[in-house]
């Protein structure tokens, strides 16, 4: 098992009062709060998710039962070898 850290990534857990209110603050002056995501392009959407509906299938039936035995193979191996501690 890899070594996860204790500490939580910034921005997670509970907001601090000072976030709070600055929060508040933008609310009731009528600006817009600066999201935590950008907005994302409709069109580049729908074209990834096309691509992902159609790929894994087509691969899938790309692959002969051996070739898929194969990979499946190398991968259990790959999980299962004991790689050295970093």
């Amino acid at each position: 098992m890899p070594d996860r850290s204790s500490k939580k990534p910034k921005g997670q857990g509970p907001p601090d009062v000072n976030s709070i209110a600055f929060r508040v603050m933008q609310e009731a002056t009528g600006q817009k709060p600066k999201s935590a995501e950008p907005e994302k392009n409709p069109a580049a959407v729908s074209l990834g998710k096309l691509g992902g509906v159609k790929g894994g299938p087509a691969r899938a039936a790309a692959l002969t039962p051996k070739k898929r035995s194969a990979i499946a193979k190398k991968a259990a191996a790959a999980r299962w070898s004991n790689k050295p501690d970093k």
